[in-house]
């Protein structure tokens, strides 16, 4: 048990729960920026997002808050993508031993992309309702669905950042649906992802489980008490805060 990964945590568990921002965004760069090599980080995130993803989408199938349409035309083109990931990037190891790089530099990109979307969601959100490609129905969308699927899938494999944040924003602008069933939506499809891709990389020894317990036990009480503080606190300023932290990251790692 690591005081130090446990505070970790608890501190990310509670400003996911605060601002709504994904978690990977804030773990996984964190880790790498410690000293976790890129690839442990990468496959320990994935498997601890699995678990959280898990009674989060729990609570919302209670609730009748998810568009199981939505969420199994995105898993048919996220999860053979996400597995396709990390099987070219350990193929690539095996011939050029630069995985950790590819990783560090895919974070990097990555992390600069959602920070960038996650200030135009808190800033421009009104911008994405009501256009045209929202009102076609769900069969009409089914092939863009598939790609948005395969699209995020690989980058989520490769870097295990943007389960929630890619696809939330790809959802806010192309499906029209009420906020408590987007978040469903995207809870349970990143559920189905994150295991998949956490899946592939435990079997090729990308996953710290020590580390994982460790952050389990703080990040389960730090996004309990995040989630009961976000309705007295502004989330707007503290979310943009967030995205600037995550951008600062991004460069760090590039």
């Amino acid at each position: 048990m690591s005081i130090g990964i446990i505070v970790m945590g608890l501190l990310v568990g509670f400003l996911v729960g605060l601002t709504g921002v994904g978690g990977a965004s804030l773990l996984t760069p964190v880790l790498v920026l410690i000293g976790i090599s890129p690839s442990i980080a990468v496959g320990t995130d994935l498997v601890y997002n699995s678990i959280t993803k898990f009674f989060g989408s729990m609570q919302h199938w209670r609730q009748k808050t998810i568009d199981f349409t939505l969420v199994k035309y995105l898993a048919i083109g996220s999860i053979p993508s996400a597995i396709c990931a990390v099987g070219v990037l350990h193929l690539f190891d095996s011939f050029f031993h630069n995985q950790e790089l590819i990783i560090r530099h895919a974070l990097g990109y990555v992390l600069i992309i959602v920070a960038l979307m996650t200030l135009v969601k808190t800033f421009l959100k009104e911008q994405f309702e009501w256009n045209g490609v929202q009102m076609k129905p769900i069969h009409e969308k089914k092939r863009l669905t598939i790609a948005i699927g395969a699209i995020g899938g690989f980058v989520v494999g490769l870097t295990s950042i943007g389960s929630g944040s890619l696809f939330a924003l790809a959802m806010l602008y192309l499906y029209k649906m009420n906020p408590s069933k987007l978040v469903g939506t995207d809870i349970a499809h990143a559920f189905l992802l994150a295991t998949s891709a956490g899946i592939v990389h435990a079997g090729i020894g990308n996953v710290d489980y020590v580390l994982m317990f460790n952050l389990l036990l703080g990040s389960i009480p730090g996004v309990m008490l995040g989630s009961a503080l976000s309705s007295k606190l502004p989330t707007k300023p503290l979310r943009a805060i967030m995205a600037v932290i995550i951008l600062i990251s991004g460069f760090k790692l590039i």
